[in-house]
């Protein structure tokens, strides 16, 4: 048996002894991706805690090619990479009051990183094929099913086995929006090995581990809670469930002081074991409750929104507005905020109109009511947005603000929430207003409040304003705004992606592609900046880096439709009709009406004479987009083939009435040649001229000329 495995079994032991019949290459490490050890990332930290200090130092340059991913996912690496402190952090008052909060893909990135650093590492270790044991799989958080899918896809078998090891319950994606669904990848690139339990009542399969059963409860119990409490063993969590709430309390007290000893050397502690045990000791509600307050607000500093929500939810189900209500509330409104930013705005929605309930505080409600006008705004699908909903929501937002009595806190949120009434203004189709509510927070804030005060939301209006600008084709007031931004937060890779495609649309494309490069630098791997850049280079004649970067989009993310067009009309270019084929069969599979596609897919039909088949394709492209000029310069192309020169001249005719392109009149005026119509064929071959060079178009036009002459002597 070969290629990466998937174990099911109720017990660890099981799957272990499951795994022992394997044959598998030697390992590399066994991690357990539990997510009450580390939180995020606590198998792919586990791994690159045992493998990135000596690939570090065998291949120094891997450092500052994956500082990102390697200290956000595994803090114990930070000081064996270039550190990232934030442009504006440096400004900020209190720590994470400057940050921006980074898009719900970015966890993502970094695990692509992470797989980019192994592919990396591993071939040079000099050990051959090796093995990755990732245990209690079902209890992972979202980012190490992130990790683990891209690593299945990505990381080849003969290089480092995966050996996926969950209990025998189905496993689900996460809730919300998904990025890449761990399940899926796991039913098409793995061989499943599967026990299917023990009847009930029947005692698992092997021994029990050394320990597991002997001694005596309180023995048990003690190794239970030694271990984290992630054992499935059913001797240990009986003897544990046996226990007292004060004895359990004791045990928790004694691990929490262990943990905490080690966590200054070990941060990722501090996102799982550590809160987990502080919660259950006999300081819960105090030392407990600031600990997992801590680890959510790093979660959502991180991006990690899932994690953060999870927590939000432990921490507002163990406060109240009575108990801990300097705790309840923080806890309510970062997990309604994160839900939200984990693509969950249901769940978003039914944790503000609760907290409505339970609170009389006009900033509460203030925040509450600017939170779902963002739900209807932007959070919730396209079909349960409500443009009015927002409005009114955000209005009555605006409406506390203008009453709040500190007159800073007033200028504040005044603006701050007119700004989400701008984001309204974008949706309803009228940027005017959106800008005009944009230039008059940034006039406000400058005029009412200090220097160097609020500088993170000053620097996102200009942001807000800029996308605003670029949206409704203001460019160069766009760039003006960035340049602004960038004075103070130079170090945003959303920056230089934004100002690289406004620069490309202004045709300056080598600035554009320099920009791209930046936020290359800047951002764990992403395809859209890879795309971008590929159709910039081949703006620049660049054919061989255009389709690097779309080769890189699409080994990120397989299924981007953008990429795949690119580079399928890429290869249809270059002569290379069944790759290009492949592109456009695999995009169809994503999106089996996308008009551009089902283009490409006529005219490639077309080139290999299935004329039926391509005519049928361009049919479709034009039934869902009726406007695609494109489809219907195709279909003229076939019809003159064809012989039929009155369809391919009504079919050039919608073309260049939809898009006046010269290759569009060349052809038009060819049809018009074979047809008799010289004067109308000369009209179309001047038009060429008129904006390019073409030889072809000008010997035509001599022809028809001269055919003209001897016709009309």
């Amino acid at each position: 048996m070969t290629g990466h495995y998937w174990i099911a079994a109720p017990l660890r032991r099981e799957r272990d002894r499951l795994r022992a019949g394997l044959g598998l290459p030697a390992p590399l490490a066994v991690v357990d991706a539990h997510r009450r050890l580390r939180g995020p990332y606590s198998a792919a930290g586990a791994l690159l805690r045992q493998v990135a200090p000596e690939a570090l130092r065998r291949m120094p340059e891997l450092a500052a090619r994956h500082y990102i991913e390697l200290q956000e996912s595994t803090p114990e690496l930070a000081p064996l990479v270039p550190q990232r402190t934030r442009a504006l952090e440096k400004m900020a008052n209190a720590p994470g009051e400057a940050s921006r909060y980074p898009a719900r893909l970015h966890s993502l990135r970094v695990s692509h990183g992470i797989v980019d650093f192994l592919l990396a590492a591993l071939p040079g270790s000099g050990d051959g094929p090796r093995t990755l044991v990732v245990e209690n799989v079902q209890h992972a958080d979202v980012t190490d099913h992130e990790f683990l899918a891209a690593a299945l896809r990505r990381i080849p078998a003969e290089l480092l086995t995966l050996v996926v090891a969950t209990d025998t319950a189905e496993l689900e994606d996460p809730p919300g929006m998904v990025s890449v669904s761990l399940p899926a990848e796991l039913a098409v690139r793995t061989t499943r090995v599967h026990h299917p339990g023990a009847p009930a009542g029947a005692e698992p399969d092997g021994p029990a581990p050394d320990g597991a059963g002997s001694g005596s409860l309180a023995e048990a119990a003690a190794r239970y809670v030694a271990g984290d409490c992630i054992s499935d063993e059913p001797a240990l969590r009986a003897a544990y469930e046996a226990l007292t709430g004060p004895e359990r309390a004791a045990l928790h007290d004694r691990r929490a002081e262990e943990v905490a000893a080690r966590a200054e050397e070990e941060p990722s502690l501090r996102l799982g074991t550590l809160p987990y045990h502080l919660l259950r000791g006999s300081d819960g509600d105090g030392a407990g409750l600031d600990a997992l307050r801590w680890a959510q607000l790093r979660c959502k500093y991180l991006g990690l929104y899932h994690a953060a929500a999870e927590m939000g939810e432990e921490g507002r189900h163990r406060t109240g507005p009575d108990v801990r209500p300097d705790l309840w509330w923080p806890f309510t409104r970062e997990t309604g905020v994160c839900l939200a930013a984990a693509g969950r705005p249901e769940e978003s929605a039914a944790v503000q109109e609760e907290a409505r309930s339970q609170t009389t505080m006009p900033k509460h409600h203030m925040s509450l009511a600017y939170e779902t006008g963002m739900l209807y705004a932007r959070h919730f699908p396209p079909e349960l947005r409500d443009e009015r909903r927002a409005r009114a929501y955000v209005n009555q937002a605006i409406a506390i603000s203008d009453l709040l009595p500190d007159l800073k806190e007033r200028a504040f949120f005044s603006v701050f929430n007119r700004n989400g009434l701008a984001l309204v203004e974008v949706r309803a189709g009228r940027p005017d207003e959106a800008l005009r509510l944009l230039d008059e927070g940034i006039e406000r804030l400058d005029r009412e409040l200090g220097i160097g005060e609020r500088t993170w939301h000053r620097v996102g209006l200009r942001y807000n304003r800029a996308q605003v600008n670029g949206m409704s084709g203001r460019l160069e007031d766009a760039l003006e705004d960035y340049a602004s931004i960038m004075d103070l937060d130079h170090d945003f890779a959303d920056h230089y992606f934004n100002r690289g495609s406004m620069l490309r649309r202004l045709g300056r494309i080598e600035e554009a592609i320099a920009d791209y490069e930046r936020a290359i630098t800047l951002e764990s791997p992403f395809p859209e900046v890879h795309y971008n850049r590929g159709e910039a280079r081949r703006e620049l004649g660049d054919l061989d880096g255009a389709l690097a970067d779309f080769d890189r989009a699409l080994e990120l993310e397989p299924g981007n439709l953008e990429a795949l067009l690119a580079r399928a009309g890429l290869l249809a270019d270059q002569g290379e009709a069944k790759a290009a084929l492949a592109d456009v069969e695999t995009g169809l599979l994503v999106d089996a009406e996308h008009p551009h596609l089902l283009c490409l897919q006529g005219r490639l039909w077309g080139e290999e004479g299935r004329t039926a088949e391509a005519r049928d394709s361009l049919d479709a492209a034009l039934s869902h987009d009726p406007e695609l000029a494109e489809a219907w310069a195709i279909k003229g192309e076939l019809a003159y083939v064809e012989g039929d020169l009155t369809a391919a001249l009504a079919d050039f005719n919608r073309a260049v009435e939809l898009e006046a392109r010269p290759e569009f009149r060349f052809n038009r005026g060819v049809v018009h040649e074979a047809a008799g119509s010289l004067v109308q064929a000369v009209a179309d071959f001047d038009a060429v001229l008129a904006v390019t060079d073409d030889e072809e178009a000008r010997s035509r036009r001599e022809t028809c000329l001269r055919a003209a002459e001897r016709a009309h002597p």
